[in-house]
């Protein structure tokens, strides 16, 4: 069996790249979540790593797609070895059906985790900058008194959320995690 996994990191960002590289690879199931790949309790990325057997094929578009980190690329990777499973990533080339596919995923995950350090490294250079210079990085605070509008809004059902996005400058997602937090507490 073949096994596509695809993952992005946030909500407003499209999966159909992957998606359609996974089913042109032959994927027989696509495992796909919409969460960051720092994060390493992923839940469809469980799944599909307790639904393969001895003999299956583990796809992703990319390697960075599975994890960010070296750490974690190897955890999965001796997971897939000890279940006999191979590894593809597509774009990579990596195979890990071949003696070089393995060389090749071992090297590349060390670069998929030099890249993330040297983003992080830029973007904390980047803030004490912006700090020194007296401005504050991050996200603006949201207006509370226009949020809970928004919310009240959304719970009347008189709205759909594009026009309460307009009318209070509150943007969807906003809106969602502001509902979602609602539910939990």
């Amino acid at each position: 069996m073949i096994i596509g996994y695809a993952r992005v990191s946030t909500i407003d960002q499209s999966l159909d790249l992957q998606l359609d590289a996974l089913n042109e690879f032959g994927c027989d199931e696509i495992f796909k979540e919409k969460v960051s790949g720092a994060k390493d309790d992923r839940e469809e990325l469980k799944q599909a790593l307790r639904m393969l057997r001895a003999g299956d094929k583990f796809v992703v578009y990319k390697l960075d797609r599975l994890a960010r980190s070296t750490k974690r690329l190897i955890e999965i990777a001796d997971e897939l070895r000890e279940k006999q499973v191979e590894f593809v990533s597509i774009q990579d080339k990596i195979d890990t059906g071949t003696a070089a596919g393995k060389a090749m995923f071992g090297m590349l995950s060390v670069l998929a985790e030099f890249e993330r350090d040297i983003i992080r490294e830029r973007t904390m250079a980047g803030l004490k900058a912006a700090r020194a210079r007296g401005r504050k990085g991050g996200r603006p605070k949201v207006n509370q008194q226009k949020l809970n509008q928004a919310i009240a809004l959304y719970h009347s059902q008189s709205m759909s959320v594009k026009e309460i996005q307009e009318a209070t400058g509150i943007s969807a997602p906003t809106l969602y995690r502001a509902l979602k937090k609602e539910q939990t507490q």
